[in-house]
């Protein structure tokens, strides 16, 4: 003989039946981005001097900057694999992509490891070389 149970702990679970529970939304999903802005939004106030307050809105807007300056490299770079006929995107292909791009080269200044070097070749040595030939 089981007995039957009513009340609220009839539907079995925390919530009553027919409420429904609202969705936890990050917010990075919330700004359309695929960046994490809670973990920028930590990261900007871990740097910060500890009587700095950081707001909301700052760390939106930065992740929304880091993700666009990715999506940038990422496509130059992935433009010069298919260019070498790769797949794979490597240190050498984001070296080129990098450096190709004025504004991104003005940016990153930094060393990359494996980059290797830009091909140029000085106007002045490709002149001398085509008059020796012809002459």
């Amino acid at each position: 003989p089981a007995k039957s149970v009513s009340g609220p702990a009839a539907s079995g679970g925390k919530y009553k039946a027919g409420t429904s529970q609202k969705r936890v939304q990050s917010r990075s999903s919330k700004a359309g981005l695929q960046f994490p802005v809670g973990r920028v939004h930590r990261y900007l106030k871990r740097e910060t001097l500890s009587t700095t307050r950081v707001g909301a809105k700052a760390a939106v807007y930065t992740a929304a900057v880091l993700e666009y300056l990715v999506a940038e490299v990422l496509e130059l770079a992935g433009n010069a694999a298919r260019d070498l006929k790769s797949k794979r995107i490597s240190p050498r292909h984001l070296q080129l992509a990098i450096r190709g791009d004025d504004e991104l080269d003005m940016l990153v200044k930094a060393t990359i490891a494996g980059g290797g070097v830009i091909p140029h070749i000085h106007k002045q040595l490709l002149e001398k070389g085509k008059k020796s030939t012809q002459g």
